[in-house]
């Protein structure tokens, strides 16, 4: 013990490094080390009991002396390094912090949100799973109607659908809060789609609804007006034809005359027109499931194309840009941060 001793005082005199006492430590205190060595190399079944202590105590005392003398050439050694200090490189470029901008879908939503509010309008959401009732069967479109066709698409268990369009909050809306009421409510659809410049199987719509006394196609109409003249401000060219949805009694679509093309024609419009928002008188059957009497109420609802109104408006042909997670089309809208 004792020439073992002596041999780690002089190997921790020599050591210069960090490195070189670690491996001293394994060396001597390793699995394998010369002071681990000790214990395995004797022959315990030839000492006596008083021998067995005192060889136990002397181990011991060499291991401390082994741990602590290495501790301290190691505390030695990281003294005597060169201190390393922080430079800046005042020349060096500095980090950009780049600003963000708002989606145009969500811009557009933002927008229509405060022009619907300064009409009296609230503004309510719905969830987006919803049930096969409030999402066809109270808009009068049981499960036999032709109108499921293209919106019997993505269906869940136990009945639930991920909704076809925001109308699924007509009813919801007039369960909840009976009439007089005006809402809307914008958000996301899902439609098994063949996706094309102007068809996504994920987009937002924005419904609306009216309900009082007397209420007509008239004031249908200069609602219309009035949005869309506040959302494009400036004179825009729109036409109003029949359209059947089965919700609605009579149905219209309003079109609008595509902004991309002027209304000669392009792949996103096809024939020079966009259909925007499908509109109509509320069914007397919508009314019923919502608990309100159509012989003594009335209303109309709409349902705005949100992304398609924000193709318009912000000048997008192709409707695949806008849920394409594609950083460099987001970039070309002012940023708001």
């Amino acid at each position: 013990m004792e020439k073992v001793r002596k041999q780690l005082e002089q190997d921790l005199a020599g050591a210069t490094s960090a490195e070189a006492v670690e491996q001293i430590r394994v060396n001597y205190l390793g699995r394998k080390g010369s002071i681990t060595n000790l214990a395995k190399a004797t022959d315990f079944s030839k000492l006596t009991a008083d021998e067995k202590k005192s060889f136990g105590q002397k181990l011991n005392e060499l291991k401390s002396f082994a741990t602590q003398a290495i501790a301290a050439a190691v505390e030695k050694c990281q003294a005597a390094a060169p201190k390393r200090t922080a430079s800046i490189d005042l020349t060096a470029p500095g980090l950009a912090h780049r600003l963000g901008s708002l989606h145009p879908i969500t811009m557009t939503q933002m927008e229509l949100e405060d022009i619907f509010q300064g009409m009296g309008f609230s503004v309510l959401y719905g969830p987006e799973i919803e049930s096969e009732y409030f999402c066809f069967e109270a808009l009068n479109i049981p499960d036999d109607h032709p109108a499921r066709d293209m919106q019997d698409t993505f269906w869940l268990k136990n009945h639930l659908v991920m909704r076809t369009h925001t109308s699924a909050n007509q009813v919801r809306t007039l369960q909840r809060f009976g009439a007089p009421v005006k809402a809307i409510f914008p958000g996301r659809c899902f439609r098994y789609e063949a996706v094309d410049p102007s068809h996504e199987n994920t987009f937002y719509q924005c419904e609306g609804v009216v309900v009082d006394r007397g209420i007509s196609v008239a004031n249908l109409i200069a609602v219309m007006k009035t949005i869309l003249s506040e959302v494009f401000r400036r004179d825009v060219t729109v036409r109003l034809r029949p359209g059947f949805f089965p919700f609605v009694e009579p149905g219209f679509e309003l079109d609008l005359q595509c902004l991309l093309c002027g209304g000669k024609g392009c792949p996103t419009c096809g024939d020079g027109w966009i259909e925007l928002i499908p509109c109509g008188l509320i069914h007397p059957e919508v009314l019923r499931h919502g608990g309100i009497d159509p012989k003594e109420y009335s209303g109309f609802a709409f349902g705005i194309g949100l992304t398609r109104l924000a193709m318009m408006k912000y000048g997008i042909r192709d409707i695949r840009f806008l849920n394409s997670g594609d950083l460099r089309f987001n970039e070309q809208f002012s940023p708001v941060f």
